[in-house]
């Protein structure tokens, strides 16, 4: 395995908003490698470029050593004390959301012409939202996720079902390819978990720790089922028996979003064109982190295909919701509505996929099944079918292809095909 696994996506979009005069915002989960991109990766860059190494000023907000600087006017004046001529310097700053009044220093830094700004961070409470509001088209967002599983597979390389199995257990953070056995993966985790995320979101807000841990792991068995504040309210009630009020539960779901733990994929009425806000999915952005909160005790390989199906297309830049058709039938006289669920509704742009995730297809009725959502759909998008099993690709008579998972995974331009 190398020392350094490329990142070659978010690194070429560090590369495209070279110099553009915008304040480029590397977000994503905790040690998702946001600081090994900018500070290794992009710096290696740069020296190759013949940048100056005088004039790449980097700093770790979140190390003890640089505690000083999260002080804005004491940043502000390091920076400006480095910068010695008129050359162009590049700025590379992780967890800039550890200074206070960041926005301020960050719309100062926009006022020195002479300096190419890079920053990540881990909340996207303080970051998306607030520099999308301030910045507007002043700022590009790069978000990061943990290794998808080509990324995985190309470090650790070797059988790709066993690593399937370690990637589906343990997730893509990249210290977990540096250890060696199970215990110290899972213990890392666990302590990724609880020492980094719980201690975080308990620092920036007031919770019932026991309660949100509960909810944590209520969302980690539900990946890959609908639901709601409402459906988790009630199932507190009569699981837990605790009495954990709505908004309560919204406030924490928020929390776990913002940490950017997990996503939410809102339902999508294909035929009516419009969100249905009344149930959504959750999906985790770690899969080793969602099975640490549950102890690695359920693990539901169909649930998890879905939620690393649900990463990868995010990962590849896609907005991503949950299908509904509504369809009305007669059946013996009787007008019948039924709802038929398209795992993926997949969009970028004019483009749009309809993806199923279907662990086994092992005879016809099964397939049939599979595809009967796909027949309600009365437009000419491509629909797609992947299943776990190693399969040549197929495409049938109504063009509906058929992929297996890990050549869908491996494969960046498995869409097209």
């Amino acid at each position: 395995m190398r020392a350094t696994i490329p990142r070659d996506v978010y690194l070429k979009q560090l590369i495209d908003g070279r110099e553009n005069g915008f304040i480029k915002v590397i977000t994503g989960m905790r040690r998702c490698g946001k600081s090994t991109l900018l500070q290794v990766l992009f710096r290696d860059y740069l020296l190759k470029q013949n940048i100056p190494a005088d004039h790449i000023i980097s700093i770790a907000l979140d190390d003890r050593i640089n505690q000083k600087l999260r002080n804005p006017d004491v940043l502000l004046a390091y920076i400006r004390q480095q910068v010695r001529d008129n050359q162009l310097y590049f700025i590379l700053m992780d967890e800039i959301q550890m200074v206070d009044e960041f926005m301020d220093v960050l719309n100062s830094l926009l006022h020195i012409e002479n300096v190419d700004v890079y920053v990540t961070g881990s909340n996207s409470h303080f970051l998306s939202n607030d520099i999308v509001t301030e910045f507007r088209d002043r700022s590009d967002e790069i978000h990061m996720y943990p290794f998808s599983f080509s990324e995985y597979y190309a470090a650790v390389g070797g059988d790709k079902q066993g690593a399937w199995k370690d990637y589906y257990t343990y997730g893509g953070l990249p210290h977990v390819l540096t250890l060696v056995g199970d215990k110290k993966k899972s213990d890392y985790l666990y302590n990724v978990y609880r020492k980094t995320y719980l201690t975080d979101i308990k620092e920036r807000h007031e919770i019932k720790e026991h309660e949100f841990e509960e909810l944590a792991k209520m969302l980690s068995s539900f990946i890959g089922s609908s639901c709601n504040p409402n459906k988790l309210t009630n199932t507190f009630k009569s699981k837990v028996n605790v009495d954990l009020s709505y908004p309560t539960v919204v406030k924490y779901i928020s929390y776990l979003k913002d940490s950017f733990l997990i996503e939410e994929a809102e339902r999508y009425d294909i035929k009516g064109r419009k969100y249905i806000g009344s149930l959504s999915k959750y999906y985790f952005c770690d899969l080793g982190v969602r099975n640490s909160i549950l102890n690695f005790r359920q693990q539901e390989e169909n649930h998890i295909m879905e939620n690393v199906l649900y990463n990868e297309l995010r990962m590849r830049g896609y907005n991503v919701d949950v299908g509904m058709v509504d369809v009305k039938r007669k059946i013996d006289g009787k007008s019948i509505r039924q709802q038929y669920e398209v795992d993926f509704v997949v969009n970028e742009g004019s483009d749009r996929y309809y993806i199923q995730s279907a662990f086994a297809m092992p005879n016809i009725e099964k397939e049939r099944q599979e595809k009967t959502s796909f027949s309600f759909i009365n437009d000419s998008f491509k629909k797609i079918i992947v299943v776990k099993d190693d399969i040549k690709t197929k495409r049938d008579e109504q063009g509906i292809v058929t992929i297996g998972l890990l050549d869908f995974l491996l494969d960046k331009d498995s869409l097209k095909l």
